[in-house]
């Protein structure tokens, strides 16, 4: 465990949620405030490290956790910097930015130390969302130490209004070279100072199709309103296609791997997705049907294909 790591708040979790669970503070290595919630299981066969998207926070995976201690696993998931309980680095909370996404490498490196010192059971494997999919693939290219990997709709593309990817990764190179990184994205491709998870209605919404699901995440974020984050910065925004861009040119990691995609997925870029896993030599692409961009918040039935689906590599891996 990194120094300065120490007891953080554990949020209130849904009633299945696996027993045990706790939170720490960490400390990245440039000094940067993390957090991260343990899910151990007596005699867990291995534990899942799992990489939250944008916006996210630890103990929106708990329900994950749950499916995963059913299939004999621990888990544990952490708070970027810049989102959930961890350090923001703006004055304005709400504005979702990073100086490079090379800074989320950090956060892993902290949380990884912070699962091996809590002596979570080998082996390890990974289960990245959204942008965590991004975060987790830059770390496999460099060797980060798990078995086998699942993703669930990985940003490895920014789905933008009229497909013009590269019109907005030109205007957000240019606007943050202009020394105005921290300055919003506007609509219609970022939602300013709104948190959309917590403002948005469920009728039309683009994260999950179940309701109970999106009800119980919206509780949470209005309950514990320091969670709530808005929409990206120029900042985030360069930096994160430009780490598409970069990822895009790499080969696949030689791991196991599954991914998921719901057939109405409107957050990511469907086809950089599709792209990378045709050329992933040990990999499988797996649709859900129905399911919108965050397959891990949607019913029992969508999410527990999926987590099979990940919970069967793991125990081949």
């Amino acid at each position: 465990m990194t120094s300065g790591d120490t007891a953080a708040p554990c949020l209130a979790a849904p009633p299945d949620a696996p027993e045990g669970g706790r939170a720490l503070w960490l400390r990245t290595e440039d000094g940067v405030r993390i957090r991260a919630v343990l899910w151990p299981r007596p005699g867990a066969r291995g534990t899942v490290l799992m990489l939250p998207g944008r916006t996210e926070h630890a103990e929106k995976y708990a329900r994950a956790a749950a499916d995963l201690a059913r299939h004999g696993y621990a888990s544990a998931a952490v708070d970027w910097r810049g989102q959930g309980l961890a350090d923001r680095p703006l004055p304005d909370r709400r504005k979702g930015h990073v100086g490079s996404f090379a800074e989320y490498q950090r956060d892993l490196a902290a949380f990884a130390a912070a699962a091996d010192a809590a002596e979570l059971p080998g082996p390890r494997f990974m289960l990245a969302h959204s942008m965590g999919g991004a975060i987790g693939l830059r770390a496999l290219t460099r060797g980060f130490p798990v078995r086998a990997v699942a993703f669930s709709a990985p940003m490895w593309g920014i789905k933008v209004p009229g497909n013009a990817a590269r019109f907005w990764e030109w205007i957000a190179a240019i606007v943050a070279q202009a020394g105005a990184r921290s300055r919003y994205v506007p609509p219609p491709l970022a939602t300013g100072p709104v948190c959309y998870a917590a403002s948005a209605p469920f009728a039309g919404n683009t994260l999950t199709s179940d309701r109970e699901g999106f009800a119980w995440m919206q509780a949470q974020l209005r309950a514990t309103p320091e969670l709530q984050l808005g929409g990206p910065t120029f900042g985030w925004l360069a930096a994160a296609m430009a780490e598409c861009r970069a990822l895009d040119r790499m080969p696949s990691p030689g791991l196991p791997c599954v991914t998921a995609l719901g057939t109405r997925e409107r957050v990511v870029d469907q086809a950089a997705v599709r792209r990378r896993m045709a050329r992933w030599p040990r990999g499988s692409l797996i649709a859900i049907e129905g399911a919108e961009h965050e397959v891990l918040m949607e019913g029992p039935a969508a999410r527990g294909r999926f987590i099979a689906a990940a919970a069967a590599l793991f125990a081949d891996a």
